[in-house]
């Protein structure tokens, strides 16, 4: 099974123009999350919009390819990615994963268990999840919430927490039953990330403004996996001087 590593990187963040670029320590930010996905996977590239990123990329020896201004999301920026990557190089894969580019200390181990997921073909797309442990993550919109089924498949991604606990006072929901929270880490069969890129925006999608519900609602399964981590993700550049006083990056 070839996989192939996508990391979208953007440079008009709305909240953190030129995040990608960002020094964490003597690295810009996309550099030590390209550093960390070479560590799972052999083939690995940025997909950016914007040349100061381009550059940089090569700059330090990785790879990367121009994509379209205009893309609605990662996942149509990993897809345009992986066709020009197969293109310039003449190879081939089975899976694509899209790893985010604001994760400067992703693990790699995260990343092959994805991957590993599609060891069953039945496999379409697939990501990672984790237990919630606190109230405070339970009841946070920006902490997508899943609801899976017994084969660890996902029903459904919502802001809001589901189950709803009926008759429970909202401080006990997160003990009387195990809530999962979305890890945004993706990975698709290449036929089937070709196909999801070209749905239109469907309901539930515009409603909780995530994506994979779009993929959900027109019929596609999503396998969930298990992790007891959470990479420390980059929004803001509050978030990134929390980061450096946390990791001491060199």
């Amino acid at each position: 099974m070839k996989v192939l590593g996508v990391i979208p990187a953007r440079f008009k963040s709305t909240r953190f123009p030129g995040k990608p670029l960002a020094m964490i320590g003597s690295k810009p930010m996309i550099q030590r999350v390209y550093e960390q996905a070479t560590k799972a996977f052999d083939d690995v590239v940025v997909a950016t919009d914007d040349e100061k990123i381009f550059n940089k990329v090569h700059q330090f020896g990785g790879k990367a390819v121009m994509t379209s201004e205009n893309h609605q999301s990662g996942t149509d920026r990993t897809e345009e990615a992986a066709e020009k990557y197969q293109k310039n190089t003449a190879k081939t894969f089975d899976v694509v994963i899209n790893i985010q580019g604001d994760e400067p200390f992703i693990r790699p181990e995260q990343l092959k268990q994805l991957a590993a997921t599609f060891e069953d073909e039945s496999v379409q797309i697939a990501t990672l999840v984790k237990k919630i442990e606190t109230e405070e993550e339970l009841f946070n919109e920006n902490a997508v919430k899943v609801v899976k089924n017994a084969q660890n498949e996902a029903l459904y991604f919502s802001r809001f927490p589901l189950p709803f606990m009926r008759g429970e006072e909202k401080r006990d929901w997160v003990k009387k039953h195990t809530y999962f929270k979305h890890i945004g880490v993706y990975a698709y069969r290449y036929n089937v990330l070709q196909k999801v890129t070209k749905l239109p925006q469907s309901s539930l999608e515009l409603s909780e403004k995530l994506e994979q519900n779009r993929w959900l609602e027109n019929g596609y399964k999503i396998k969930v996996s298990e992790t007891d981590f959470q990479s420390l993700a980059v929004d803001t550049p509050e978030d990134l001087e929390k980061i450096i006083t946390t990791m001491h990056p060199d």
